[in-house]
């Protein structure tokens, strides 16, 4: 078959990074069903189409799609409708392509142009989401995906303190951001609940009728660490549910509202067979062209334990807008995705949600389950986190110059209840292991993180692998390494973190006296790749060796 140019890998100015697998996106499939094999060559964008008739026919638009939760009392077909009847183009591939050098990192085009065609006031919610983060974020913050907002501090702020100021608290969006009015907000609760009622933020407030709850609470996404791996393996593309996170999507805050048991029982109880609450987000989320509000559920067990929280403040302050203003929840020792925000509803069902962000994101599959066989009933629906840990510093490819100690800084985790234990650091790949001292660790708390850090013993030189892991209190520990925990949905990246690093022993007499010959000849130590013309030794040097020692050769 005769290719058109652009898809011809023969004699290409890129054929030798294509075949390295530094371009996997524009390799073909191989098909091998047949006795010959074919070349299935990724496809080029198709031209876009619009049917603006079956548009048209949908109404008024900007009457019809109103922002929020008033979106989509009755209106899914018709936005379903509208998003169906027109393509959209290609995002870029950034998994198998190299990822943008930008801040923000990703866009999120397709979002933004879902959002613009159902039209009404969502037309202008990705240009407001933005300029909400802005104002409510650290000028540091990097931002993975600008639409849906997908934000996480650098790392060098992300374990600066132990309670992370809401600035730099790590955001994780589905939709865009909902500016809800208090005095026009309510919560209802209804659903197999003996008697359903509807709430304001005031009658939640009221002290005499709930009382406060405080909790000082480490949330994580379940996508904390993707990049590992991304970098191992691609897997599942789309840009919202899989953003490319590094270790900063997490984060812990000092929350106060209410347990979401007392209003429940307020409400007189459920109503068998009610097992579990589902929670009702305001954000207008588009999952496969299906407009919607953000939905997912908890089971009764962790509400009856107290374990789920309505909160109004997060440390001190009330909720700031990107983080759910004015009432989210908060569910401990979960993934952060169940951590409702902007929450209007709350609905006892008998099941877990069918809403797609509990049936069918946020699964963990086995390894042999990809894009061609997957089924959402093979993946275990994602709850507690399991224990991890991550190195803040050094990072990863950094030259460390040190005089036998490599300083080292992190966080650990452990979701359900449990809370690390041990912290433990290894500088030759995990053969040896160092304990974090006791007093280098922040406080235990059942529902936090620690930080840590430790002056790490490495006498080697040259390139080391740095490895830090966590012992939790049920002594849990993590993979040692990433292919263990590899999945095609790139969630839960627990297994022990790795980094390597060019070990710099200035203790060592040769290292130091060339290091001092390159600060005589002011030549700069970086970048560690650059070759510089400075001898190792002297002629004089080189033949007082040979005259001290063996020749190279030995004689007959």
């Amino acid at each position: 078959m005769e290719l058109p140019a652009e898809l011809d890998t023969t004699n290409r100015a890129d054929e030798w990074v294509i075949e390295q697998g530094m371009a996997g996106h524009k390799l073909p499939i191989l098909d091998q069903t047949g006795s010959d094999t074919v070349h299935l060559y990724p496809s080029r964008q198709s031209k876009l189409t619009k049917d603006e008739e079956v548009i048209e026919s949908v109404g008024d638009r900007s009457k019809l799609f109103a922002r929020e939760k008033d979106g989509w009392k009755g209106k899914k077909a018709k936005a379903h409708k509208v998003l169906t009847a027109q393509t959209f183009a290609q995002s870029p591939d950034f998994m198998f392509g190299p990822i943008p050098g930008t801040n923000p990192v990703l866009t999120g085009d397709d979002f933004k142009e879902w959002h613009q065609a159902i039209g009404g006031e969502l037309t202008s919610v990705a240009a407001d989401s933005w300029r909400t983060v802005l104002r409510e974020k650290h000028p540091d913050m990097l931002h993975l995906l600008q639409f849906p907002y997908n934000g996480e501090p650098p790392k060098r702020l992300v374990t600066s303190k132990v309670v992370t100021p809401n600035p730099l608290h790590f955001v994780r969006n589905h939709g865009g951001i909902p500016l809800i009015d208090k005095d026009k907000w309510s919560l209802s609760l209804d659903g197999l609940v003996n008697h359903p009622r509807s709430y304001t933020l005031d009658e939640l407030k009221d002290e005499m009728r709930f009382p406060r709850m405080e909790k000082l609470v480490t949330m994580q996404c379940s996508g904390t660490r993707r990049i590992e791996q991304i970098n191992m393996y691609g897997g599942q593309g789309d840009e919202v549910p899989q953003a490319p996170w590094a270790e900063g999507a997490i984060g812990t805050a000092r929350y106060v509202g209410i347990s979401l048991k007392k209003v429940i029982k307020d409400c007189g109880g459920l109503v068998r067979p009610a097992k579990h609450l589902e929670l009702y987000g305001a954000e207008t989320y588009i999952k496969d062209l299906e407009a919607m509000n953000y939905v997912v559920s908890v089971p009764w067990s962790k509400v009856k334990a107290n374990e789920v929280i309505l909160a109004w403040e997060m440390n001190g302050e009330p909720l700031p807008k990107i983080h759910g203003y004015p009432l989210r929840v908060v569910v401990l020792g979960y993934i952060g995705a169940r951590s409702v925000k902007w929450l209007y509803r709350i609905k006892a069902i008998e099941n877990p949600s069918r809403a797609p962000v509990q049936s069918k994101e946020y699964l963990y599959f086995n390894q042999q389950v990809g894009k061609y066989n997957m089924r959402p009933t093979d993946g275990i629906q994602i709850q507690e986190m399991p224990v991890s840990s991550a190195i803040m510093s050094p990072w990863t490819k950094q030259a460390v110059m040190h005089t036998g100690k490599i300083r080292c800084k992190g966080w650990a985790y452990s979701g359900g209840g449990r809370w690390p234990e041990r912290v433990e650091l290894s500088a030759d790949g995990g053969f040896t292991w160092y304990e974090v001292p006791p007093e280098k660790l922040s406080k235990k708390g059942r529902w936090t993180w620690r930080v840590w850090e430790i002056d790490l013993p490495c006498d080697v030189e040259g390139w080391i692998e740095i490895v830090c892991r966590c012992w939790d209190n049920s002594l849990n520990t993590q993979p040692l390494n990433v292919r263990a925990a590899w999945n095609w949905g790139l969630h839960v990246t627990s297994s022990a973190h790795r980094i390597k690093v060019y070990s710099i022993n200035k203790s060592r007499p040769v290292t130091k006296q060339r290091l001092d010959k390159y600060e005589q000849l002011g030549i700069p130590l970086a970048p560690l790749t650059r070759y510089e013309t400075v001898p190792g030794q002297s002629m004089e040097e080189y033949e007082q060796f040979w005259r001290e020692h063996d020749p190279r050769d030995v004689d007959d």
